[in-house]
């Protein structure tokens, strides 16, 4: 009932303007990428870095022993190895922190130190799914980009939009700068070219998130013709990338670009060909809503579930989007890159990605709640692998206390390079092969 509805005399003595005695809580950012890391606890006192070692296979043996060869002490045979690869896992000490004055928040209209522990674990689980998706795009951007200036005519040096998967090369399982001693073959437009040298620029002007731009030099000249504005730029081992309709970078992808089954079952595709696990059963694709409104309104998709019995199990809230045909387990979230399109005003470049067992590591330091870090008598608690720590109060007053969070560790993307034809029929040349970045307008 309104106020305006009692008596006049009344109106005066009946107080107005209290505040609501509780805090409504935010927006919250649907996070999920941390959700495809292998996590593993870092050991104390190994130091900072921790370099993994992943052994490779043997090829498969096709051809009999020949009698004419089956003498001496070998057999007639030559001893043969498996190869190696290794990956590196850096710890790094993330962290954050507010105050609260316990005389100030007695007089406030709800408990703000529980607000402060929501909100701080809300900002610490965003934190390390946005370390999550860096670290799981950054390796999956790399080897693909674009010319950034036209030659005006043919020479060695060329720009791109972003340097990222050219700067190094893996010799003998080990990265190593790219130079002439371990050249990398890339594609530039039509054409393949020996690169034996990155340049970074002093200003970044990379249009990709997380790029970097620079300059690649190349043991030969570059035609005018294929060094031309917005060609492709592909190193030989680069991850793949779908577009819709065959578009090659992401300068080219037009309107009418959108996502589609096709797209998913293609990278579905490819991470079968390169014998990558599933997780519990399926691959997780992670995209935006604005992709799963596309997805979900493509008709070979649409097609798929007319009829189906379980047909109302496909958008259960809470646990994603599963079928078991596709191999897929979509998650949504809001956390995904997107950027504005390089040339098309207006336009939008949304990024799902199909990943599975194994594309991401997750390193937790196994000290970070030990008792010389975290003494009993303090008040700390491990959370899913992060520390909340509340603080007693040690100003003058004793009555401000800090509530923080912290995380001791580190996210890596493991490469597959030992798993090549030779081992894997059907395996790709691609560094990276956990996972596949889809590209389309939104």
């Amino acid at each position: 009932m309104g106020i305006s509805n009692f008596p006049a005399a009344l109106q005066p003595i009946i107080q107005q303007g209290f505040l609501e005695r509780e805090f409504m809580q935010a927006l919250r950012s649907r996070i999920g990428y941390r959700a495809c890391a292998d996590r593993e606890d870092f050991s104390v006192g190994i130091g900072e870095t921790l370099t993994k070692t992943r052994a490779g296979l043997k090829p498969a043996v096709t051809t009999p022993l020949a009698a004419s060869t089956n003498t001496n002490l070998d057999n007639g045979l030559t001893p043969g190895s498996w190869n190696v690869e290794q990956f590196t896992l850096t710890l790094n000490h993330y962290a954050a922190t507010m105050d609260l004055n316990m005389v100030t928040s007695r007089v406030g209209i709800a408990s703000q130190f529980l607000q402060n522990a929501y909100v701080n674990g809300e900002q610490a689980a965003r934190s390390l799914d946005d370390l999550a998706r860096n670290a799981l795009f950054t390796a999956y951007f790399g080897g693909n980009t674009r010319v950034r200036t036209s030659l005006a005519s043919s020479g060695p040096a060329v720009s791109v939009d972003d340097i990222r998967g050219f700067q190094t090369i893996f010799v003998n399982g080990t990265q190593q700068p790219v130079s002439a001693a371990n050249p990398l073959v890339v594609m530039i437009g039509a054409d393949a070219y020996t690169l034996v040298g990155v340049g970074v620029d002093a200003n970044n002007i990379s249009t990709a998130p997380g790029g970097q731009s620079g300059v690649l030099t190349f043991s030969g000249s570059v035609s005018a013709a294929d060094g031309v504005a917005g060609a492709s730029v592909q190193a030989a081992t680069a991850s793949l990338v779908l577009r819709p309709n065959g578009r090659s970078n992401t300068s080219t992808i037009q309107p009418g670009d959108t996502l589609s089954m096709t797209n998913v079952l293609d990278a579905v595709a490819d991470l079968r060909m390169n014998a990558v696990p599933d997780i519990d059963g399926a691959y997780n694709c992670y995209l935006d809503p604005i992709s799963a409104r596309q997805l979900f309104a493509d008709q070979d998709f649409q097609r798929l579930f007319i009829g189906s019995t379980s047909a109302n199990e496909i958008f259960r809230p809470g646990q994603g989007v599963v079928n078991e045909f596709l191999g897929l387990r979509f998650v949504l979230t809001t956390e995904a890159f997107v950027q504005p399109h390089p040339t098309l005003a207006g336009a939008i470049v949304r990024r799902p990605i199909v990943v599975g067992q194994g594309a991401l590591i997750e390193g937790d330091f196994a000290g970070m709640a030990a008792d010389d870090v975290a003494p009993k008598d303090s008040i700390v608690s491990l959370v899913d692998g992060v520390c909340m720590v509340t603080r007693e109060p040690i100003d003058r007053l004793q009555q401000i206390i800090a509530q923080s969070w912290y995380w001791i560790g580190g996210f890596c993307a493991p490469s597959d390079t030992t798993t090549n034809s030779l081992t894997v029929p059907t395996a790709t040349n691609a560094n990276y092969k956990r996972a596949v970045m889809i590209e389309h307008l939104g």
